[in-house]
Order: structure tokens, then sequence, then C-alpha cells
């Protein structure tokens, strides 16, 4: 079955709302649950021009496999670009199933007008684990036609495993990283959840990392339209640690997507790094995560030295993803959207979103 997610149409069976819904339930069950497949994101997206698309594969014994498409169309091109952000999700993850989406997306992507020039997929498969024995994933992928890809999303983050109890994450952190979340509570920084009317303090934070880091960031608007989309059904959360004098030194953008939570945006300010309010929120993030009943804590992201070792210093396990796939839909098409992507590597035409790599964490 595949089809319009969130426009207007019907889609067997149901309607195109009650499937996006459906969809949105799958992937929030699935261990791999990640926002990014949410219909959510295709709300954040449309603003910057891409449209969103279900390609779902019920599968006839059991199980189900699908991705929320994105899809661009840049500038005069005859060609649709499209990108399925850490997808496809599926239940079970095998050949079998991986074949039975390579073969819808064909169909859903591959035909009419503007006609689709490649699908790519970064899903969230840890290379070398129990879903990719022996590069297993990989192999079943380039028997269907796929080939590796350029990332768009982080193929390395770092992960902690709530399932523990606080003292245990506590303990997990670096004895300095612990005197640092204690620094900060002895400085007179505190943390708190500050919703929707934090937003303005957590872009003067992000618009500050800009200006010391030398590093673009998003605009303000992607912060709140994030917010907008994620907020009202509890998947967003906002935390901010402040100084004595109330000052907003450090923030984390948080997404919940179902019992995993991402920290896909942060930073801080100068008085932030000399407080130590960047340690004390980030285990104030893990810390209240696990309270609210998720069971992983996603860093997102090791894009330089400095924040790998920053995020090591918070307990965890670092993992690598599969990367990055692609699937040519039109050969004439793809070639030209890999001829521009080689000439503007610094930020390539597909990219959902710029990344924000300095400071803390980074989004596509």
């Amino acid at each position: 079955m595949t089809g319009p997610a969130d426009g207007p149409g019907r889609l067997s069976p149901g309607s195109a709302t009650s499937t996006a819904a459906a969809f949105d339930a799958f992937v929030e069950a699935n261990p791999r649950a990640t926002y990014l497949q949410l219909a959510a994101w295709g709300t954040v997206k449309a603003p910057n021009g891409w449209r969103s698309r279900l390609v779902d594969v019920p599968l006839p014994q059991a199980g189900r496999i699908g991705a929320r498409v994105l899809l661009r169309r840049p500038g005069p091109l005859p060609w649709t670009f499209a990108y399925a952000p850490r997808g496809p999700i599926a239940e079970p993850w095998t050949a079998d199933v991986l074949a039975a989406f390579t073969d819808a997306a064909r169909r859903a992507l591959g035909a009419g007008l503007p006609r689709g020039a490649l699908l790519r997929i970064d899903p969230e498969i840890e290379a070398g684990g129990p879903l990719d024995v022996d590069g297993a994933t990989g192999a079943a992928l380039r028997a269907l036609g796929w080939q590796p890809a350029p990332e768009i999303q982080p193929s390395v983050t770092r992960i902690v495993d709530l399932r523990a109890d606080e003292a245990a994450l506590w303990a997990d952190l670096r004895a300095k990283w612990r005197q640092y979340v204690n620094r900060a509570r002895a400085r007179g920084v505190t943390v708190e959840d500050a919703g929707e009317g934090g937003l303005a303090d957590f872009v003067a934070i992000m618009a500050e990392t800009e200006r010391r880091t030398g590093t673009a960031m998003r605009a303000g608007s992607a912060y709140r339209d994030l917010w907008a989309a994620f907020a009202p059904a509890g998947r967003a959360r906002l935390l901010l640690a402040r100084g004595p004098a109330g000052d907003a030194q450090a923030g984390l953008l948080l997404v919940r997507c179902g019992r995993r939570v991402v920290e896909p945006y942060g930073g801080m300010t100068a008085a932030g790094a000399e407080s130590r309010a960047n340690y004390l929120v980030k285990w104030e993030a893990i810390r209240s995560a696990r309270t609210a009943g998720a069971v992983s804590y996603d860093m997102w992201g090791l894009v330089h030295p400095g924040i790998r070792q920053f995020k090591e210093g918070f307990g965890g396990r670092e993992v690598r993803f599969i990367g990055g796939w692609e699937l040519v839909l039109d050969r004439l098409g793809a070639g030209v959207y890999r001829l521009a992507e080689r000439r503007s590597r610094h930020q390539p035409a597909l990219t959902a979103a710029s990344a924000t790599r300095a400071g803390a964490e980074e989004v596509p």
C-alpha cells in the first residue's frame, strides 16, 4: 500500500489521515522508533519545500515495513529527490521484507511526473549488530540494487540505556563529569522544563553558540517549527539551565518517539561554559528521561573529537549504524543529482536540514 501520507485523497483501507496515524503508531511501537519517521517531521520540513509521502507495506503473513519519504524537486529539474530519514522502519527486519519495500518504493516513487531520481535511506540498524550479522543488511541491500551513499544523518552516535537505575546511570558518568555537575549546582545553576515560553532564550543561546564557535546554526524559526509540530502530543521538551540571576546559560531541545529520547539541538553561552551548566543540563536530561519512562537516550551524533569526548563522559555506548544507501529510480536524474552534490558537498541539495555541528548536537 502506498500513497500520500498527509495530503488529500484516500488510501485503502481508510483515509490518508487514519493511515498516517496508524503508521505513526507502528513507528512508536518499534524498538528503533524515530521521530524523523513521524508525520510531524513532514510538517516541520514543509516550509523548506519538502513534501511527505508514505510508502507502507503490510506483509501478507505477518509484519510490516514502511517509510515516510520526504520529496523535493529542486529548481526547474524534471526529477524529484526522495529521502527517508532514519527509515525504513520494519518488523521483522529480514531480506525478504527489504525486498518488499524496495519493490513498493520503485512503484510509488519511480513513476509519474515529476519522476523520482533516487531514494536515500539511513535506517537505524547497528553495523555488525544483531540485525546485521556479518554485514547481512548491506549484502541484502546490494542484492536488491541499493548502493552505499553519503550519510545525511550522523552514522555514529552515543546511546544511554535508561533501564538501569538512577544510581547506576550516575556512576556511569566519569568522575570529573560528576564533579562538574555538582560544581554547577554549587554555583546556583538550576534546570527547568521551560516549555514554549523558553524558546526565545533557547534561540538566543544558539545564536551565541554560533557567534562563539563560528559554525552556522539553524534559524530560530526551525526550533519554533519543531516545537509546534511535536509539543502538542507531548513529544518535545525544552530544558534550560539558568544561573543564579536567572540568565539562560545552556539548553537542550529534546524529542521523544515511543520510549526513545533524542537530543537533536543544544548549545551553551560563555557563562554556561564557565559554570558547567552544559554538564548539569545534560545529566538532568538523561535522568528525567528515565523518570518519564524512556528506555534509551540518544546523544545524536559524534561529529568531531571534542563533542565525542564530551558525550563519552556521560556513559552509554557508542553505536555505529550502517550509514546511507540509495536506490536509483532514474539513471539520468540520479546522475544529475550526484553531480550537483559533488559540487556542493558542504550543503547537499538533498539534505533535509542544515547541520549544527558546534556546541552540542545536530539534526537533519
